[in-house]
């Protein structure tokens, strides 16, 4: 047995009650299983605040990119053009998805470790009228930077256009009021903030909006509304399903409403994250996001000012004291990432600290 926690925004630590429900096979027919896709389904509208009549949830084989590409090849027809709002690697990950699939798109792309402006947005959309879709990331793991949704998704809707978010590291570790906020597509994957693990993503879909996208899909594997179609019959997936994985979220979605709901694990989370800024601060290591908008589910954190080690030392020490840490992501920077999602507490932080502390004074870092 891996005797580590991981401090990723995912795949993530999981409790030993969720790893064990994937002990148990299961058939892709059976009605038993084809219920539990079914109360997933609804579950995960409860969590984003909507009801059935207007919105509905589609699950979809693979990891968060694609569900992504499953909602970018699906819903954006041949004479449609989708606008992407970029800030990090997830953002310019849509890119060469829209390349990839020759969907007609433009970019607005702001530096890592700023948010997109509503106001620029605003003026992009009456500049090039024919853009219908327009796609953000609300956490961007690249940087740890939480992009501001509600101001954006405010003018898009204002500008009678669809949108579009991935969500992938925030939904339920941050409460989003879907309906309320107007967006219409929001993605984000088993292995995040509800803790299950990898193996399917997550498409909360406004209903008139995903009965406008049929016959528009690019991909048979990934069309959003065939899976949908099959699945809202009795629950069935069209091709074979993850089933270990599916039992295994039933159970961390059961596990995140006895923690407290999204409320309880959000300030677990933020808690979490705020005692390790201030724990590094301590030390002298900086952050690359500025608090004002830095999310709770991943920090991008500067080398100390002199140093000589590398990341694969000190990678290599940490694991070795029981905790798996990133590497950087950022282009322009010398970084390093530490998450603080899944099962992870205020005494894993502490402990975190004292080991990064401990490794700092044997490298003789100075910061």
């Amino acid at each position: 047995m891996v005797h580590y926690k991981l401090l990723t925004p995912g795949p993530l630590t999981t409790t030993i009650s969720v790893k064990k429900e994937m002990m148990t096979d299961h058939c892709t027919w059976d009605n038993d299983y084809k219920q539990i896709t079914q109360k997933i389904r609804k579950k995960l509208l409860d969590l984003a605040h909507v009801s059935e009549e207007d919105y509905t949830a589609v699950l979809m084989q693979g990891s968060g990119s694609f569900g992504v590409e499953s909602v970018l090849t699906s819903v954006i027809g041949k004479d449609e053009k989708l606008l992407i709002i970029t800030n990090g690697a997830y953002g310019e990950r849509m890119i060469d998805i829209c390349s990839h699939a020759q969907i007609p798109y433009s970019v607005y792309e702001t530096p890592y470790d700023q948010i997109p402006s509503a106001a620029r947005v605003k003026e992009i959309l009456k500049e090039d009228p024919a853009i219908t879709h327009v796609a953000m990331v609300h956490s961007e793991t690249t940087s740890g930077i939480l992009n501001d949704i509600e101001s954006v998704t405010k003018v898009v809707k204002k500008a009678g256009k669809t949108m579009i978010v991935d969500a992938m590291s925030s939904f339920a570790g941050v409460e989003i009021e879907v309906g309320k906020l107007g967006i219409d597509f929001i993605i984000s994957s088993a292995n995040k903030c509800i803790q299950g693990v990898p193996g399917f993503s997550f498409i909360i879909c406004r209903r008139k909006k995903l009965t406008e996208s049929k016959g528009k899909a690019r991909s048979l594997s990934l069309d959003l509304y065939d899976q949908w179609e099959t699945m809202e019959k009795d629950g069935k997936w069209r091709f074979t399903s993850p089933t270990h994985t599916v039992l295994a979220f039933a159970k961390a979605m059961e596990e995140l409403e006895e923690e407290g709901g999204i409320p309880a694990r959000s300030k677990r989370y933020y808690d979490n994250n705020r005692l390790l800024i201030a724990r590094m601060k301590e030390m002298g290591i900086k952050t690359y996001i500025g608090e004002e908008h830095q999310g709770p589910i991943i920090t991008t954190f500067f080398y100390p000012e002199h140093h000589n080690f590398s990341f694969q030392e000190m990678y290599a020490f940490i694991k070795e004291r029981g905790y798996a840490i990133y590497p950087g992501k950022v282009t322009d920077a010398d970084t390093f990432r530490i998450g603080n999602i899944g099962e992870i507490y205020e005494e894993d932080i502490i402990k975190l600290c004292d080991i990064f502390k401990e490794f700092f004074e044997k490298a003789g870092a100075d910061a």
